[in-house]
């Protein structure tokens, strides 16, 4: 699985194998987010876990192996092209907007907003075309449902 994770973080022109990419790119998205400010913390850690589960029926074993191989690629990539490629290819746009709400809720999940964690979530928005207006929409989701107030905007 870690090739796999690899070589959709490194050969953005690659043929796909959505059914089995999907899960991985959504979960490399998630963790770029969560790792951007220094600190994959115990609470983006469990709400990254959360989130794939719940989204992708994963089972925990399955769960387990992707963070921990996503986590090692990501480490080792800064695109994202290749991966919100597979994303936008194989959601429709409420699908791309769910993923938004996944992604601010780990981008707040320390109670904090990193200005790298709100520049990566521009960039993937643009990437999934996804208006400014419904990130924003995705944005208030997220906040509610974790039920914070963030602390900058």
């Amino acid at each position: 699985m870690l090739s796999q994770i690899k070589s959709i973080l490194r050969k953005p022109d690659a043929p796909l194998d959505l059914v089995d990419e999907v899960p991985a790119a959504a979960a490399a998205l998630l963790i770029e987010a969560a790792v951007l400010d220094g600190d994959f913390n115990v609470s983006e850690r469990q709400a990254i876990a959360r989130l794939l589960a719940e989204r992708f029926k994963l089972t925990t074993d399955d769960l387990e192996n992707l963070i921990a191989e996503t986590e090692e690629a990501v480490s080792q990539s800064v695109e994202l092209y290749g991966t919100t490629r597979i994303l936008k290819n194989s959601f429709n746009h409420e699908e791309r907007l769910e993923l938004m709400v996944m992604l601010w809720q780990i981008v707040y999940a320390d109670g904090e907003l990193h200005d790298y964690e709100a520049n990566l979530v521009r960039r993937v928005a643009g990437l999934l075309h996804v208006p400014d207006k419904d990130t924003g929409i995705a944005r208030k989701k997220a906040l509610e449902f974790l039920d914070i107030i963030p602390a900058k905007a």
